[in-house]
Formats: structure tokens, C-alpha cells, sequence
């Protein structure tokens, strides 16, 4: 896997236009220059919990007795299960009734941004190729910069495009992600049958 396809992976996974009208609803009550600080936080809090187990998730798979084709196959069933959500969204919405007040980590960083589809792939990526670290560190970068980017001009991309595409823009981003969690699936279960004994 080159940088890039990891940097597009994970921000079809971080899903910032699925994420925008969440977002703006969350932020709604804030004033304008609050609601700058609150995202610029909560993105920041979502890259170090991802860094986190990109470079931690090697020995949390050792810990547990985990074998890397495990993680392979639950990554490509969570994500297919988060890509199908995106296809057929779900009629009470992400996170139903939210309570008031300025949210803090719970639920923009995480679930919505670091969720637990972006920690399974980051954690299979260092697993998986742990002499690449600093590649996909820099596709990390990459995916939580542009998700940034789009997140912190969500009003003005509200605006533009309108809730009818950036909702047909989601169920595209989720047909992808399905088709990369069949694959991802497939990898895992190919590799586990390889080393299974008898194989």
C-alpha cells in the first residue's frame, strides 16, 4: 500500500462530509470564534488518539494474543458494517437526542472522527508493515489534514453544495468503503488460510 492509497483509505474512514451536518449541529449553540476552538481541539485530540494506535497497536495485538489477519477480518466487518450506515443512514440519526452544552471528545473526537473503524485500520496498518511507520504517519497527516480542512468550512460548504449532495457524497463514500472492507476481509481471510494448518 503506497502513502497515498493510505492517506485515501483513511479519509474515506475519518468521512468529513458525512461528518459536517453532525458537526454543525453539535456546534450550533456556540458562537462563531468558539466554534473554532471547540473543533480545533477535538480534531487535535482525534489525531493523537489515532497516533496512538498506530504506534502503539503492534504491542496491544502482542498483549492480547492477537494475530494480525484477526484484526484484518474484524477491521473489514466494522467497516462494512460503518459503509453500509453511510449507504443507508439509519432514521434517528448518528447519535440521536444530544445533550446541551459544548461537547468534549465524546462525540466529535471520538466516535465521530477517531472512531473504531480509523483505530482498526491504523492499528492493522502499524501491525501489518511496522518498518513503515513514518509512511503512514505522514498518510495520517495527510487524511486528518484534509478532514480538518473540510470540517473547519463546513458552514460555507453546507451552504454551497446543500444537504441533497453532500448527503449523495456519503453514500458514494460509503460504496467505497464497502468495497475496501470485502477486500480487506478477503486479505485477511486469505493470509489466515495460508498459515492454517493443513492448508
Amino acid at each position: 500500500m503506497t502513502i497515498a492509497s493510505a492517506a485515501l483509505l483513511l479519509f474515506l474512514i475519518l468521512d468529513p462530509l458525512g461528518n459536517i451536518p453532525v458537526f454543525l449541529s453539535l456546534l450550533r449553540g456556540l458562537p462563531q470564534q468558539r466554534q473554532r476552538i471547540v473543533l480545533a481541539r477535538e480534531m487535535l485530540i482525534a489525531l493523537a488518539v489515532l497516533m496512538m494506535f498506530l504506534w502503539g497497536g503492534k504491542y496491544a495485538l502482542e498483549l492480547m494474543h492477537l494475530r494480525q489477519e484477526s484484526v484484518s477480518i474484524a477491521g473489514g466487518i466494522v467497516l462494512f458494517l460503518i459503509g453500509i450506515r453511510m449507504i443507508f443512514p439509519p432514521p434517528e440519526g448518528l447519535m440521536g437526542e444530544l445533550p446541551d452544552g459544548e461537547p468534549f471528545i465524546v462525540p466529535m473526537a471520538i466516535p465521530l472522527v477517531a472512531g473504531p473503524s480509523g483505530m482498526a485500520a491504523v492499528m492493522l496498518m502499524g501491525s501489518n508493515d511496522p518498518e513503515r511507520l513514518a509512511d503512514w504517519s505522514l498518510a495520517l497527516m495527510l487524511a486528518w489534514g484534509a478532514t480538518a480542512a473540510i470540517l473547519f468550512s463546513a458552514t460555507y460548504l453546507y451552504k454551497w453544495l446543500g444537504t441533497r449532495v453532500l448527503t449523495a457524497v456519503e453514500r458514494l463514500m460509503g460504496m467505497l468503503l464497502v468495497a475496501i472492507s470485502v477486500q480487506m476481509f478477503l486479505d485477511g481471510l486469505g493470509t489466515y488460510l495460508q498459515i492454517a494448518p493443513g492448508a
